[in-house]
């Protein structure tokens, strides 16, 4: 199967997991609230451009902003994270290319240290972005920290979980010149 084709059943399969199953649970508490789409544009290959990253970022999370109807918190969010991930990549991954030669981040790939902390981080910036554009209608300081705390919490878990119950071939570049 072409990364092509591959990528647009992520897309679809993250979104519609997100919608129909996630945003239809109850929530654990009133600060929780589990999300997982944005991990389409984590699991992206390294090869993606910077400004490809930008637009399918953009385009998950206006995807989701229209089935939620929240006027583009998610489309911020997911271009904020897509905007940061060639950075959090570049500081996580060995700088001699022939060291890594993998086609996209997985914790075969990175090691399971260095993908935790990539998941983290972006988990991070993605929930505290979209707490604190959250934040700005309503609530308070505390209950923004402890927010942006417990959705990470969670959504961790259940990235971890995914990454164990579907763990995902490993892909090498073929050519590391």
């Amino acid at each position: 199967m072409s990364d092509l084709v591959r990528n647009i059943i992520r897309f679809c399969l993250f979104l519609l997991i997100q919608v129909y199953v996630l945003n239809k649970i109850p929530h654990l508490h009133r600060f929780i609230t589990p999300y997982i789409y944005y991990l389409f544009i984590l699991w992206l290959p390294f090869s993606v451009p910077r400004i490809g990253l930008l637009l399918l970022g953009f385009l998950m999370g206006l995807s989701l902003d229209y089935f939620t109807m929240t006027m583009g918190l998610h489309a911020a969010a997911c271009t904020l994270v897509a905007y940061l991930r060639p950075f959090v990549i570049g500081i996580l991954t060995p700088k001699d290319s022939s060291e890594f030669n993998y086609r996209e981040p997985s914790p075969k790939a990175m090691g399971w240290a260095p993908y935790s902390v990539y998941a983290l981080i972006l988990t991070f910036f993605h929930h505290g972005y979209l707490g604190f554009l959250e934040f700005l209608e309503f609530g308070g300081f505390f209950e923004f920290i402890l927010r942006v705390l417990a959705c990470t919490a969670i959504s961790m878990l259940l990235i971890f979980t995914i990454e164990l119950l579907f763990p995902r071939k490993l892909k090498f570049r073929t050519n590391t010149a």
